[in-house]
């Protein structure tokens, strides 16, 4: 009888185990996968980002560069140093290698697209950095919704196709230069048919400021070395410069149209002009806030007689006491506001600046000027061909003009016994003039290689002698006279 109960007993615990066994073996429902979905509101490359109904784009590209006969961003070699002088010392070539990401972020609201934007650098420039070196710079950071656009952007002074010039140099003048965009707070309004018309407030340090010089202070002479005279470090730190605080943002304003067949743009700005003082403390006084102002108008043609995809793009602009509104691009990379070349026995020079000021006195405003085109030509989808000129000039005026004169007289705060100009006619008006063309090979698409020349002159109207020292040349008096500089480059980009 207990063998028989335990018979039963041990059938009936197995039958447990078994059942629990296969209950543990059922299949249990998963968690459903969350796959990643495509966004087409916004065009090609956008994507949901999981669980929100926001749409994200994830970009980038690198860029490879060697510059000929020129520096950086394939600038001419114009601010003086061994490049300026033509000197057996200077870089026979300059290469650069860059790192672009771009991060886009939209979501459909009420209001409209609520919309944030980033693009951030990672560069290595010869003669900049260490073997292992490198920076990084963030040049676009923007937040856009309900018609406002806040932060690091393109600026409301400039056409919309302002970065797609056709060329590879940034250093080429013509216009305004957003490379590393504008701080600025800006609202957009769209009346209909493509009309539009936007207001901003910008930073104008240090993108804006071109340079205001006090007479009482030497100025950087056309060779004389200057560590800190790169555009963008401090709004022109270059020798002379008298830029006092930043006070007031520059107000900008502009008016658009754009249709299937092209854009015209329109714009104005108000920019502020804040001195230093007379001395070197505010015990000297201070001359008042002077206000300058510049004016632009563009248009842009697509799809040319000439050919599918063809463009035509020109511009015109003019400064008074605003002279970066219209001497853009990277050209004070190296130079601050100081144009020099030297060829053979003739030194040319120049200045591009806000204005000019003595001890006592009041801003003297410069007056510049630009016009420039481009104009890009498709022989086949996958070749073309641009064609790019510029003109640009500034002048000081009579007033100006005697209290530049005057720094380098006898006496005179930059005039020494190494820095003698001798000016027997003229005066510091200086004019720029430049073409060049492009051409560009896509043998699969996102896949750019290029290659640039561009032909420049420099129009000095001062005459006379100059004595000084010239990097890498040896104390002597050369002739005031015109320059020409011929420079180039090839790149190699591809985007994604």
């Amino acid at each position: 009888m207990t063998m028989i109960k335990s018979l039963i007993l041990g059938s009936a615990a197995g039958l447990i185990a078994i059942g629990g066994a296969q209950a543990a073996d059922l299949p249990v429902k998963a968690k459903a996968v969350e796959y990643v979905k495509i966004c087409s509101l916004y065009g090609a490359g956008f994507y949901y980002i999981p669980g929100t109904d926001t749409c994200i784009k994830i970009g980038g590209a690198i860029r490879l560069d060697v510059a000929f006969n020129g520096n950086v961003y394939d600038n001419p070699f114009w601010q003086g140093g061994a490049g300026g002088a033509g000197v057996w010392t200077k870089d026979y070539f300059v290469t650069r290698e860059r790192v672009n990401t771009t991060l886009d972020t939209r979501t459909a609201t009420e209001y409209g697209v609520l919309r944030t934007y980033s693009n951030i650098q990672f560069d290595f420039s010869q003669g900049r950095e260490s073997i292992a070196g490198g920076f990084v710079e963030v040049d676009y950071a923007f937040i856009q919704f309900a018609g406002f656009t806040l932060g690091k952007a393109v600026s409301q002074f400039d056409p919309q196709w302002a970065l797609a010039k056709p060329t590879i140099s940034s250093g080429f003048n013509a216009g305004s230069n957003n490379a590393t965009g504008i701080p600025q707070l800006a609202y957009t309004a769209s009346f209909g048919n493509g009309v539009s018309g936007t207001i901003s407030i910008e930073n104008a340090s240090p993108y804006r400021n071109a340079g205001l010089y006090n007479v009482a202070n030497p100025l950087l002479a056309p060779f004389g070395a200057n560590t800190a005279a790169a555009y963008g470090a401090a709004s022109n730190t270059f020798v002379g410069n008298a830029y006092g605080g930043n006070h007031i943002p520059d107000i900008v304003g502009n008016v658009r149209l754009d249709q299937a067949w092209g854009t015209l743009h329109f714009a104005a700005a108000m920019h502020t002009i804040t001195p230093g003082f007379y001395g070197a403390n505010e015990s000297f006084g201070h001359p008042d806030d002077s206000y300058g102002f510049a004016v632009s108008g563009a248009v842009e043609f697509k799809n040319l007689p000439t050919g599918a995809g063809d463009s035509l793009k020109l511009e015109a602009s003019y400064g008074k006491g605003a002279a970066k509104y219209v001497f853009g691009g990277t050209t004070d990379v190296n130079g601050g506001g100081r144009y020099a070349k030297v060829t053979g026995n003739t030194l040319g020079f120049g200045y591009v600046l806000d204005g000019v000021y003595g001890p006592g006195g009041s801003i003297q405003q410069s007056s510049a000027w630009e016009v420039s085109g481009f104009y890009e030509h498709y022989w086949t989808p996958a070749w073309r061909t641009s064609l790019f000129g510029n003109y640009s000039h500034i002048s000081y005026g009579d007033a100006g003009n005697a209290l530049l004169a005057a720094t380098f007289a006898p006496g005179g705060a930059t005039r020494s016994a190494t820095v003698l100009l001798n000016q027997t006619g003229g005066n510091f008006d200086l004019g720029l003039a430049q073409i060049g063309t492009r051409t560009a090979w896509t043998p699969v698409q996102n896949l750019t290689l290029s290659a640039e020349f561009i032909y420049s002159r420099m129009e000095t109207n001062l005459q006379g002698t100059f004595t000084g020292a010239v990097t890498g040349k040896p104390l002597q008096t050369y002739n005031l006279g015109n320059q020409n500089a011929y420079n180039g480059a090839v790149q190699i980009l591809r985007s994604f």
